[in-house]
């Protein structure tokens, strides 16, 4: 079963309760005393601001705005570049993701992924590097996963990801390391190799599954979590993917490098990044803010940069990752982590009674289709295996004359009050084929893309009790026309699907569907605008079964699609992430 989500207002102020930190009682001051702050704080506030002064006037003396503001114009010229480079930077995490799947088992990707985000939100608002124990809170909070594991799992892939910054950095650039870390480079590396064999050797000793994984088992790709190794055998590849995610996220200072007319190398580039980052492993201020700027700007001169342009490659490449940490964690920090569906669904449910002689419903939506509608349904059968079809059009609000001539072609007519979506629609369809307790249901396009005569192809399955919910497939059959931007636009959201649902898809968003009686009344479409990803998601994270069958396609010959790409992502990504979190 999937775990309830909690109203957006709940979640928003559970997550500013972690950021926050645990409550405390409030205690009275003795009689007579002033409330005084508790030491620690004291000393932690001035420390903070002392290394904030000293940083900021190491920035003063080499702060230049009309660099600055140079640098700045730089990126505006080239938005592409930069969000290439933060998507290498993402693909970083994703790295990380990976290797934190493979180091604890029982963690899914999708709550990876969002607590390495949240730990980097904090990590850029917090002093002291606090988004580390935000990372394992997270995952504590959402799962039922034993919390040694997970601080083990932690322990072991942050100092990984250390070591390799040390280690990338001696061999991007040794010079430039020893010239500004001096000899303790060296313990350090010791150092954090050892944490990172402890950490590996605790993880070896726990058992093969975390218990408690499998009470969570929509977290835990369905509660299947496997041991794929020993932690000292996978410290290989746990280095491995560290280093190449630091060399990923090294794209970003690279890219604001080049748009600003520094010439760094790739191999450069890595060892500001290490440096930098290795001078952040304990950041006082929060955010690491000055220092870290401090940093890269020391890495940069070092490197032969003029003190002004350097400074303003350190601060602009902060502010990406930091304008990056906000979008990306703030998201994942009040939201479910989702992305597929659990390898294990629930067992098919059982069939509803279909009566000898129950029909066929085919339900056409319809929005301003009056050049098509009235042939669709006269070439629809009056029988299909020996029942009789039933067509309703579900006008959606159309302002020419679709309603009246679907009519006049024999179809029973249902209008909406206005135009509400195709989501809307097809929602409608289903329920009014519900009611005349039908022995199949069928989902038809009206622009004739699609062949009414293979009606009784898609049916077929469901009422030999093969499948309970059939798409057709035009990739599968003939395609007599596709323009070849929507041809590429439906495999790579097929590719979508495909992975989502772990299921053999081969077109995710064909427009000529069937469905049992129970799968219709279950269906559950949550947005207007669209029903495609969702229906699929929907029915099997329900336990329906899934069947494809090849159909004939050729392309509209008239009217316009609905369907433009922008408007689309906007309107599907979403209400995909909510079918998949949702109870």
């Amino acid at each position: 079963m999937r775990a309830p989500s909690r109203p957006l207002s709940e979640q928003v102020r559970r997550a500013l309760l972690v950021l926050a930190g645990p409550a405390r009682v409030p205690r009275t001051p003795p009689s007579g005393s002033a409330r005084r702050p508790p030491l620690l704080k004291v000393v932690r506030r001035g420390l903070g601001l002392a290394v904030l002064a000293a940083a900021a006037v190491y920035l003063a003396r080499v702060v230049s705005g009309p660099d600055l503001l140079s640098a700045g114009r730089a990126l505006l010229r080239d938005p592409l570049g930069v969000l290439l480079a933060l998507a290498m930077y993402g693909c970083a995490f994703g790295l990380r993701t990976w290797s934190w799947c493979r180091v604890l088992p029982g963690l899914s990707p999708g709550l990876s992924w969002a607590a390495l985000h949240v730990s980097l939100l904090g990590n850029h608002v917090l002093p002291f590097r606090l988004g580390e124990a935000l990372r394992v809170t997270t995952v504590l909070r959402r799962t039922s996963l034993p919390a040694a594991p997970v601080i083990a799992s932690t322990v072991t892939l942050r100092s990984a990801d250390l070591l390799a910054v040390a280690l990338l950095a001696l061999v991007a650039a040794p010079a430039l390391v020893t010239g500004l870390t001096g000899p303790w480079i060296w313990p350090l590396a010791a150092a954090l190799a050892l944490a990172t064999l402890a950490g590996a050797v605790w993880l070896g000793r726990l058992p093969s599954s975390a218990p408690g994984a499998a009470g969570d088992s929509e977290r835990s790709e369905g509660g299947r979590a496997r041991r794929r190794g020993s932690g000292t055998a996978l410290l290989p590849v746990v280095f491995a993917a560290a280093a190449a995610a630091w060399v990923l996220e090294a794209a970003v200072v690279y890219e604001v490098a080049r748009l600003t007319g520094v010439g760094l190398t790739p191999p450069e580039a890595v060892a500001v990044t290490a440096v930098t980052i290795a001078a952040q492993t304990v950041a006082v201020t929060p955010g690491g803010f000055g220092s870290y700027e401090a940093a890269a700007t020391a890495a940069l001169t070092a490197l032969g940069v003029a003190s002004g342009p350097a400074f303003a490659v350190a601060l602009l490449t902060h502010a990406l990752k930091t304008a990056y940490s906000l979008v990306v964690g703030g998201v994942a920090l009040v939201t479910p982590t989702r992305l597929r569906l659990p390898r294990t669904l629930p067992p098919r449910p059982h069939p509803l009674p279909v009566a000898p002689h129950a029909p066929v419903v085919a339900f056409v939506p319809v929005f301003n289709e009056e050049a098509t509608v009235a042939e669709v349904v006269k070439r629809l059968p009056a029988v299909v295996a020996g029942r009789p079809l039933v067509t309703i059009v579900i006008d959606d609000g159309s302002s020419d004359a679709s309603a009246s001539l679907a009519l006049d072609a024999g179809a029973t007519v249902v209008s909406q009050p206005h135009n509400l979506g195709l989501g809307a629609a097809v929602r409608r369809g289903l329920a009014e084929a519900v009611r005349l307790d039908p022995a199949a249901v069928v989902y038809l396009d009206a622009d004739l893309e699609y062949f009414p005569e293979d009606v009784e192809s898609l049916a077929e399955p469901v009422l030999s009790g093969e499948a309970d919910y059939v798409v057709g497939s035009r990739f599968a059959g003939t395609i007599d026309r596709m323009l070849p931007h929507r041809r590429f636009g439906n495999r790579v959201l097929t590719a979508w699907v495909r992975w989502m649902t772990r299921h053999a898809v081969t077109d995710g968003q064909s427009g000529y569907r069937a469905f049992s009686p129970g799968a219709a009344r279950a269906a559950e479409v949550i947005h207007d605008y669209n029903y495609a990803q969702i229906l699929t998601l929907d029915l099997l994270a329900k336990g329906y079964r899934y069947h494809e069958v090849p159909i004939r396609y050729a392309f509209r010959a008239t009217g316009e699609s609905f369907v433009k790409l922008g408007r689309y992502l906007r309107k599907v990504i979403p209400a995909v992430h909510r079918e998949l979190n949702s109870p």
